[in-house]
């Protein structure tokens, strides 16, 4: 059993899948989220798409980084996980304008002061503030803050996202075939419109990063960040502290600041992609839970994808995968491992499509194609061999 698993979290979800095995699947059912009849206003022309996500157990990272360095600002980096959790999987079916974000937080009030809640709020405004800039509008609709200590140990901070939409501007992966080349997106660097060089981590395997990264001193210092009930032998076994200084990408910083680089928004970058080159997209997939292996949910039966170009992974998955000792068939199935969009299209777009991403400071480069198969499988080239799945 692999140390995630024995940590009690699925990057899979498997159970989550079976428990909503029966529900209606909306109007596609390859598309990236679920999309519904618009019942708002009852017109055959548009849709109507609601989402729902968090920044996840990211936030006990922004607690021990806080409470370390007294740095309340770590928060808004949370505040911008949660929203852009939401926002980048809307993205995948069309959706860039006319947003509605409402936000959930509950909270131990013993631990977690009004301070923190302004800066998560606040930090939620100023990202929209930011996104306005690029014509990616979304409304701040407020949300539920909730005291409540016995049902977390510390903060958890959730969101939901909604849009109407028109029909006739969705991607719904329905039109991914073979011939398609893939085109992926970096999740690490340092894009135009970010302030500091990102790790490319993003909201997902945060609990192996935080258990496997830092050092046993935090379950003893901070025992409200951890489940009571794990083992010894899984709960932080890493060596590292917070601010523990490292170099990545040519610029200093510090491990804390690695694990817990804003979840990067490709808003602005697929913004421009869908005014240029909106009918060259047959399909979108963010790699978020399920890393690499995202894609096999959404693409269609019969095709086998081939990811042979992959971005060599950024050095936050180095640092995981040496101190956890995972392989790379488990880093791949829990990271993005540094390429966390994938756009599916046609080879003449292809020098456009990167041309776009990498004027807004977002590396892209085509990762891998399509082909014919009878049964659908994903196969990734790494480092060290081929890993099928």
């Amino acid at each position: 059993m692999s140390l995630y698993s024995q940590r009690g979290v699925s990057a899979q979800k498997e159970e989550v899948h079976a428990a909503t095995k029966n529900l209606d699947k909306g109007l596609f059912e390859k598309a990236f989220c679920k999309i519904y009849p618009d019942i708002l206003v009852g017109d055959a022309d548009w849709v109507n798409v609601m989402h729902a996500d968090g920044a996840g157990t990211k936030s006990i990272l922004a607690y021990l980084y806080w409470k370390e360095t007294g740095d309340a600002s770590v928060w808004r980096g949370i505040a911008q996980d949660t929203i852009v959790m939401n926002l980048d999987d809307l993205l995948c079916v069309g959706i860039d304008d006319q947003l509605i974000f409402s936000s959930t937080i509950d909270r131990n009030k013993t631990l977690i002061p009004a301070e923190v809640l302004s800066e998560i709020i606040n930090g939620s405004q100023e990202f929209f503030d930011l996104m306005k800039t690029h014509n990616v509008n979304i409304a701040y609709m407020g949300g539920e803050t909730a005291d409540v200590g016995d049902v977390v140990r510390t903060i958890a901070v959730n969101g939901m996202m909604t849009a109407r939409w028109p029909k006739n501007r969705l991607i719904t992966n329905e039109n991914i075939s073979p011939g398609n080349v893939i085109v992926g997106l970096s999740s690490f660097g340092k894009a135009n419109y970010e302030e500091d060089y990102n790790s490319g981590i993003a909201s997902n395997g945060l609990t192996s990063a935080r258990h496997d990264v830092l050092a046993k001193k935090y379950a003893e210092e901070y025992p409200e960040t951890y489940e009571p009930s794990l083992s010894d032998e899984v709960v932080y076994i890493g060596r590292y502290r917070m601010t523990d200084e490292i170099e990545a990408g040519g610029y200093k910083t510090n491990i804390g600041k690695l694990i817990l680089s804003p979840t990067r928004t490709f808003a602005p970058v697929m913004k421009a992609l869908f005014q240029e080159h909106f009918d060259a997209i047959d399909g979108l997939i963010h790699c978020s839970g399920g890393g690499q292996t995202k894609c096999l949910k959404y693409v269609p039966e019969n095709v086998k994808i081939i990811k042979d170009n992959l971005f060599a992974p950024p050095v936050i998955f180095d640092i995981i995968q040496k101190a956890s000792r995972a392989d790379e068939r488990e880093m791949y199935q829990v990271f993005n491992m540094g390429t966390r969009m994938e756009i599916y299209t046609n080879e003449k777009e292809v020098d456009s499509i990167i041309k776009i991403s990498k004027s807004f400071g977002v590396d892209a480069q085509v990762i891998g194609r399509v082909e014919a198969a009878e049964n659908k499988s994903l196969s990734i080239c790494t480092a060290n061999g081929v890993v099928e799945y």
